[in-house]
């Protein structure tokens, strides 16, 4: 499958001048929320994910997915996995399993986002799972930005992924893009203002 087509298509591909969740400013940023607005694609995506994580054969009992951007994703690739899909999510600044969501002693976990860049998010997940007895045995993602070592890619690891290095990461593609910190940002400097299109205030 070719993600990067599927983002352009959904009009999910922007360029510009981006803030990202990280602080960082970027000339393209992925809006996967355009794509997911389509249960077709979100379903078709999915299910590619789906297959490359049953072909590895990891035993998964839930998929556990940070919210905002990671719900949809996580909820459609439990549901072609045939598990369980809960969420962590902010609550005054800390990622929280709320709304009743239990983890019981050993439960095999994948952490479901739609893009990971870093992975900070996931692996903020990741604390609470192992502190509740769950194990994380994969982090997944629609999208790749290129930092973290996913499987089936020759894109090495960064020194900033913050992922498991001993944990798998599967993802549909890679999508290397420019990134730079606020004070070092060549748009900032001919005088463009960034925009934040995330979802994360």
């Amino acid at each position: 499958m070719n993600v990067e087509s599927v983002y352009k298509e959904a009009g999910a591909l922007l360029e510009g001048h981006f803030i990202l969740s990280s602080g960082n400013h970027s000339n393209r940023y992925l809006q996967s929320a355009k794509v997911l607005e389509n249960p077709a694609t979100a379903e078709l995506l999915a299910t590619a994910l789906a297959k490359m994580i049953r072909e590895s054969g990891i035993e998964i009992d839930t998929v556990c997915a940070p919210a905002l951007g990671g719900v949809i994703a996580g909820y459609e690739l439990a549901r072609a996995l045939k598990v369980r899909s809960i969420f962590a999510e902010r609550k005054d600044g800390t990622m929280e399993l709320r709304r009743g969501f239990e983890i019981a002693k050993g439960e095999k976990i994948v952490i479901c986002e739609d893009i990971i860049t870093t992975g900070g998010s996931a692996m903020e997940v990741a604390k609470i799972i192992t502190e509740l007895g769950g194990e994380v045995v994969a982090f997944a993602a629609l999208a790749n930005r290129g930092f973290c070592k996913r499987e089936g890619s020759e894109i090495p690891r960064a020194s900033n992924c913050k992922l498991l290095e001993n944990v798998p990461f599967f993802a549909l593609g890679d999508f290397e893009f420019a990134m730079y910190e606020p004070n070092d940002c060549p748009m900032c400097k001919d005088g463009s203002v960034a925009i934040k299109p995330g979802s994360r205030a």
